[in-house]
């Protein structure tokens, strides 16, 4: 882990990653998340690998449906924080781990998420390692949904929230577009951090490369991720249900995939 940009590690630091997905509208992401794992993932009883799980919104719910969890993060302080919630969590264990050498036997694990370590590995080849040693945990026939960030995140979330009006913000979108290697050499908040924006093709393609068979290819949020004013209809029982559905509509649809902040490749390990 000594690789890891110390810039990456300061971001998580400097924000509640506990809070980001499981309290007001950044809820769309972890229920369109939830939704898309369920739909694939035999209930209950299963070794689910949760690598760069953070501070364990996702393996918080995996847990409650019945999964053993063992989740792994690159951050002492995520670690620390999915430890409390463990204490409370039966199946959920947590520990500090690099998703390119984690520290688990061949095939121990029925299914994974890898929802975060490819937004930070702006190298193909660790990226690929990645998925490769995930793919040595997971059983033959197990399954692994893999998380990436579009590459055009950054144009619509800087058009959004004002950021594109700053020449800086516009050069940062510029190099996105035409690398994927996103930079915030001036730290500037909300900006985010060093990281690695996917094509939905590329996304699926580095799944192959490193030996799974992708299933399915999804946009997680939709348009409505940038519609800012959607949280109040968000807190609207009566409306609420609108928003994921919006997305649901779409989510498959080559022409709209990348305009989610979000893509999920569901792919499963050769059987």
């Amino acid at each position: 882990m000594d690789d890891v940009a110390d810039e990456i590690v300061e971001h998580y630091r400097s924000i509640d990653e506990s809070t980001r997905i499981t309290e007001g509208f950044g809820r769309l992401e972890l229920e369109r998340t939830r939704e898309i794992v369920r739909r694939h993932l035999p209930p209950g009883g299963l070794r689910v690998l949760d690598v760069g799980g953070a501070t364990g919104a996702h393996a918080a719910w995996l847990a409650a449906d019945g999964h053993r969890v063992a989740l792994f993060d690159v951050v002492a302080e995520h670690v620390a924080r999915a430890r409390r919630l463990a204490e409370d969590t039966p199946g959920l264990t947590a520990d500090l781990g690099d998703a390119r050498d984690l520290p688990v036997p061949d095939d121990s694990f029925d299914a994974a998420l890898v929802f975060g370590p490819l937004y930070h590995l702006t190298e193909h080849e660790d990226r690929l390692a990645a998925l490769r040693e995930v793919r040595r945990a997971v059983r033959p026939g197990g399954w692994i949904f893999v998380a990436a960030v579009s590459r055009f995140a950054s144009l619509f979330d800087g058009l959004a929230r004002g950021f594109l009006f700053d020449p800086e913000f516009r050069r940062i979108v510029a190099a996105d577009l035409a690398t994927g290697r996103h930079r915030n050499d001036g730290h500037h908040p909300g900006w985010f951090t060093t990281a690695y924006f996917h094509r939905p093709e590329e996304l699926r393609q580095e799944c192959v490369a490193a030996g799974l068979e992708v299933v399915e290819v999804v946009g997680v949020e939709g348009l409505a991720v940038w519609l800012s004013h959607l949280a109040d209809r968000w807190s609207d029982p009566a409306d609420r249900e609108v928003v994921p559905r919006s997305a649901r509509l779409v989510e498959s649809e080559p022409a709209l995939l990348g305009l989610s902040a979000h893509l999920v490749a569901v792919t499963r390990t050769p059987a």
